[in-house]
């Protein structure tokens, strides 16, 4: 794509072009301003390059070499880069005519690229930076045959149509308040009603299984992240402020202040497993380019927990955390998942026996609760292994979700202790784990998965009184009174309306049951029902109708 770029625009600058979960994209800074009309020409120049059937060539040059390079193809994104590199050794790739700075790998020839699609172009900033240069960032995909592209692109159609940002717009979700900040999130009642019921689901499900709530500050001295080695690998996503000359941090990770509880009593064997469990809020210094509505934000709460146990109860703990986690994603209409092993990265804190030892529990668990799951080599966290657990949406997407990661590194750099058995110190395992992860994201996830359309359990409003004429209002009134009383969440509409732009209005707002009421249903004391999506349901009793609303509720329809 860049080399079709540069054939029809020989001026652009070239930034990155990183692969990512659907795709791929590249950061141009391009003479042209460059819309979506543009990228069927630009895909007409990609073929020609796919037919040419240029070979991949991959060749090394000194830094000095390759900062002189792009040096005089005036190309100052890539010298940046090139900077920036810890090695002399610079790999490069060519294919025809275009070069460009890539590490690779590729196949072998450009002919080997078989289905692709242009998608769209957007705004970025040269790394995320509001004061960096704006780019165009140009999004594509591929797949290795026609078809499967075919059903990617049936599938982004529909992912349009559930586009949360969209949904919670129109349905007083959610929103981002640019005046206080991009990526913090702001809840209007509907929203802030949905967020309530997720987190109490998910403080009672962990009260049931033997976690103690506890609560942490949300900024720590900045010494604390030295031990725990998040200055060293995590400096980047923190905020970092100064204040009496003290250095504080607010915390991006809700660790080390569970470390911090378990360390403010001696502890004995007989107290482990010790569950600590938080819906703690974090922030993060991400970058703007990367922001995208509820999915990455830089403010968000985490169903998070530490669990500190002794070595022989490591596997049990993650047998109980796999189910666990299993069964609350699905009490969220989630029945399909895929579960990975991310392994020791390139960059880790601990010993290599510790991890080995780390993982073996992690995949014993896993086999133990018959779960299969994929490895994925180097991509753990730099303090230990993994398990990440994906979860697949209504049109077949994959989302990450829960985490369990097994540490016995802070235990180590933190000096945590219980007194075992034998009356001596012995050292903790930890574990981390999020089931839900963000609730922010968990959230957003939901509006896609639902498209809007949650179920009754989860509905911020699960029904509506509809007065057909200014004289059945008090009745209306009287109707919402006994609702809410029962705990139903149930508004009255008592607009100078039609009752069948009510009605309109209602399923807009995907409100599950509408409860019309006119002279009969006063007379009688019922409401006529009108469910969101299985239409007319006839004329009830209050009673008739709240007795199917907890039927409904406790099938979590």
């Amino acid at each position: 794509m860049a080399q079709a770029i540069r054939r029809l625009h020989p001026e652009t600058k070239l930034a990155i072009g990183p692969p990512i979960d659907t795709g791929f994209y590249y950061d141009v800074d391009c003479p042209v301003r460059l819309r979506d009309v543009d990228l069927p020409q630009l895909e007409v120049e990609m073929r020609k390059i796919i037919e040419a059937n240029y070979p991949f060539q991959q060749s090394f040059v000194s830094k000095a070499e390759a900062l002189q390079l792009f040096g005089s193809r005036g190309e100052p994104f890539k010298l940046e880069i090139i900077r920036e590199l810890q090695t002399d050794r610079v790999s490069l790739f060519s294919d025809g005519e275009f070069l460009d700075l890539c590490e690779g790998p590729h196949v072998k020839a450009t002919g080997d690229v078989q289905a692709f699609k242009l998608l769209s172009v957007a705004g970025s900033y040269w790394r995320g930076h509001e004061k960096n240069p704006q780019l165009q960032r140009i999004y594509g995909t591929a797949f290795p045959t026609q078809p499967e592209l075919d059903t990617f692109l049936r599938q982004l159609e529909a992912a349009k149509a559930r586009d949360h940002r969209k949904l919670g717009q129109e349905l007083g979700l959610f929103s981002i308040e640019e005046d206080a900040g991009a990526g913090f999130v702001f809840y209007p009642p509907k929203g802030a009603r949905i967020r309530l019921l997720i987190e109490e689901r998910v403080r009672d499900e962990h009260l049931r299984r033997g976690y103690q709530p506890v609560s942490t500050p949300h900024l720590f001295k900045a010494h604390i992240w030295r031990t725990s080695g998040h200055l060293e690998h995590y400096r980047d996503a923190m905020f970092l402020f100064e204040h009496d000359g003290q250095e504080y941090t607010v915390k991006p990770m809700n660790c080390p202040g569970h470390i911090l509880i378990y360390q403010s009593a001696l502890r004995s064997y007989r107290e482990l497993p010790l569950r600590l469990f938080e819906l703690g809020t974090v922030y993060r210094a991400e970058k703007g380019g990367v922001l995208h509505g509820l999915l990455r934000v830089r403010g968000f709460t985490q169903d998070d927990a530490h669990i500190f146990c002794r070595p022989d109860q490591l596997v049990e703990e993650l047998q109980r955390v796999m189910t666990f986690a299993v069964e609350l994603l699905q009490q969220f209409g989630f029945e399909q998942y895929q579960v990975e092993l991310s392994t020791r990265p390139a960059q880790f804190i601990g010993t290599p026996a510790a991890w080995e030892q780390a993982e073996a529990a992690l995949m014993q668990a896993l086999t133990a609760v018959h779960i299969p799951f994929e490895r994925c080599e180097g991509a753990g966290a730099f303090y230990g292994p993994k398990i990440d657990v994906k979860i697949t949406d209504a049109i077949g997407r994959a989302w990450q979700c829960s985490t369990i990661q097994c540490d016995f590194a802070l235990p180590e750099r933190f000096h945590l202790r219980y007194i075992g058995e034998d009356g001596k110190e012995q050292r903790p395992v930890m574990l981390h784990r999020a089931i839900l992860g963000s609730l922010e994201r968990f959230f957003g996830i939901l509006i896609e998965h639902y498209a809007g359309a949650f179920p009754l359990w989860l509905a911020p409003v699960q029904a509506v009184v509809i007065p057909i004429a200014e004289r059945h209002q008090a009745y209306a009134q009287q109707v919402t009174e006994r609702l809410r009383a029962a705990s139903i969440r149930v508004e009255a509409d008592l607009r100078n309306e039609k009752m069948q732009a009510k009605i309109r209005d209602a399923q807009q707002q995907q409100i599950p049951y509408m409860l019309v009421v006119g002279d009969r249903e006063q007379s009688q004391a019922h409401v006529a029902v009108r469910h969101r999506k299985q239409g007319d349901q006839g004329s009830q009793s209050v009673e008739q109708f709240l007795q199917q609303v907890r039927e409904d509720v406790q099938g979590r329809r």
